[in-house]
């Protein structure tokens, strides 16, 4: 492979590893704001538990996500410096919000929340719990508006001066109708995936408790103890099989419904946001949704493609062997009798229409890679039954008051944790594969110079040598291999181990911060 192919590897490794965890931050930062605030309007303690212990888990993953963020930065300077150039008028601005506004705040808030259990009244550390969530979700707009530039440039002119787009309206650039459609998908897709986590793990313990409720009582009416199963949770050594229904009744069954009903709530929106996306990238980017659906050959009342075979990067030997007639053309435009244009007649367009433009060679193939593009967005939509499975098959389990006493829907939930992070994933792997070869999309719709304001992909390569890639590419990903370890095993450890043996006792504020007594001066400590 050359330093091209390299670098598109490394870029596509590093923002993979990082987007696993930013869908849980996203998601969980309001989930943990939302039970926190039940304990504060009911002052049931339950909800306290859930709140740290599911805060703890936010609290990993946010440091992780944070850890492996950073190197995204450095991509753009280390392997993309061209493409930086070219786009620094408009990416600066985002970028520089993103850090400014969100990341300071979702940052120094989170501190306050960590150290604030026992030093800040409780309507203010409530507050900062959700100032946390605004900050991710900030911090999601402004990152999803520079790559909604992308996709679908806007808000600049071509500067002479400069050989590159200078940004003329910032509203334009932050307003971008790629972002307003791109955002509110990805959020509510952040909240099916956190959504899916907490009640999986609901579930899981809902029905690890009733299951170690039986055995501890088979084993004290026996006498035998032989059979009884350990524990490495501090809060179920001592416990007796009442404590363990108690737990399953009052923390993980309300817990689990909580989460099953968000997880319903966002699948649904998820269709709703998807279907408005879907028909933004059919007017701005044909091509890719073209690709996505193997769409050859220009279509009216064209079908959607369930299954198909084939060479799937070659559209000389793709069979669609399952179709629904007409769906494409309704998911293009709602309507039924539409005329799509397919791969071959969009080449052939760009390829006139860009003739003789600078930078693009005359031969160029304007279709990305069909079957990236095509079972990538099957993909996404396959992963995502994972969360209805546990949504529903949840929600029935817990109806009229009943407790999941099923180890095995407790150990199928904790299976079904990944889909929504492949889900999520496949999602961006359509989104950027679908956008190649450009890296940033000629703006056909609104015709802003087209033959000026774009970029091919491999126009934005820096000039490194293989080599030098290759040290770099093998370097992070074995370093994020690591961490991905690491938030691995500090998530199981801490699942297992369950809520603290103390999580259930409220804070008692301390006003005296000049104390003095027999165990010394008030220190900040960790929540947990």
């Amino acid at each position: 492979m050359n330093a091209l192919d390299l670098s598109r590897w490394q870029f596509g490794i590093t923002t993979v590893y990082h987007f696993i965890l930013v869908p849980l931050t996203i998601g969980l930062a309001p989930m943990v704001a939302i039970m926190q605030t039940v304990w504060f309007k009911t002052g049931n303690e339950q909800w306290l538990r859930a709140t740290k212990f599911f805060g703890k888990l936010f609290l990993i993953n946010f440091a992780l996500g944070v850890a492996t963020g950073i190197v995204q930065e450095f991509q753009f300077g280390m392997n993309w410096s061209e493409y930086s150039r070219y786009v620094a008028d408009v990416f600066g601005a985002p970028l520089a919000l993103e850090g400014l506004i969100a990341f300071f705040l979702e940052s120094t808030f989170l501190g306050l929340w960590i150290f604030g259990w026992s030093r800040l009244p409780r309507p203010i550390h409530l507050a900062t719990i959700w100032l946390v969530t605004i900050g991710v979700t900030a911090s999601a707009y402004f990152i999803i508006a520079a790559n909604s530039f992308m996709q679908h440039p806007v808000g600049v002119e071509w500067s002479d001066e400069r050989n590159r787009p200078a940004m003329n309206n910032f509203w334009a650039v932050i307003t971008n109708n790629t972002t307003l459609a791109a955002f509110p998908h990805v959020i509510v897709g952040a909240w099916l995936t956190a959504a899916t986590f907490v009640a999986a793990i609901g579930a899981w313990w809902m029905a690890r408790n009733m299951w170690r409720a039986k055995k501890l009582r088979e084993a004290i009416e026996t006498g035998d103890t032989s059979d009884m199963p350990k524990t490495t949770s501090p809060s179920q050594i001592d416990a007796t099989p009442e404590d363990l229904e108690r737990d399953a009744r009052r923390l993980w069954r309300p817990v689990t419904r909580f989460a099953c009903w968000v997880a319903i709530v966002s699948g649904v929106l998820l269709i709703i946001t998807g279907d408005y996306q879907a028909q933004i990238m059919f007017k701005q980017q044909p091509m890719k949704m073209a690709a996505a659906e193997s769409l050859c050959e220009t279509q009216t009342n064209a079908g959607f493609s369930v299954l198909s075979i084939g060479r799937q990067n070659n559209c000389d030997h793709i069979d669609h062997v399952i179709e629904v007639p007409g769906m494409l053309s309704f998911m293009a435009t709602h309507r039924f009798n539409q005329t799509l244009k397919g791969v071959n007649e969009l080449q052939r367009e760009y390829t006139e229409k860009l003739a003789g433009t600078p930078g693009v060679p005359p031969n160029q193939n304007f279709a990305p890679n069909l079957f990236v593009t095509y079972w990538g967005f099957r993909a996404m939509i396959t992963w995502a039954l994972g969360s209805v499975i546990v949504a529903f098959g949840g929600l029935w389990l817990t109806r009229k008051k009943k407790v999941i006493s099923s180890r095995k829907f407790g150990l199928l939930a904790l299976w079904m944790i990944p889909t929504p992070f492949l889900a999520n994933a496949s999602g961006w792997i359509f989104t950027e594969m679908g956008r190649q070869p450009w890296v940033v999309v000629p703006n056909w719709q609104d015709n802003l110079d087209p033959t000026r304001i774009h970029m091919l992909v491999q126009n934005g390569v820096s000039n490194h040598t293989a080599p030098i890639v290759w040290v770099t590419l093998i370097g992070f990903t074995v370093l994020y291999g690591a961490l991905g370890v690491v938030w691995f095993l500090l998530q199981r450890r801490y699942i297992i181990e369950g809520p603290g043996p103390h999580d259930d006792v409220p804070p008692v504020l301390d006003n005296d911060v000049t104390d003095h007594d027999a165990d010394g001066p008030k220190q900040l400590t960790f929540a947990y």
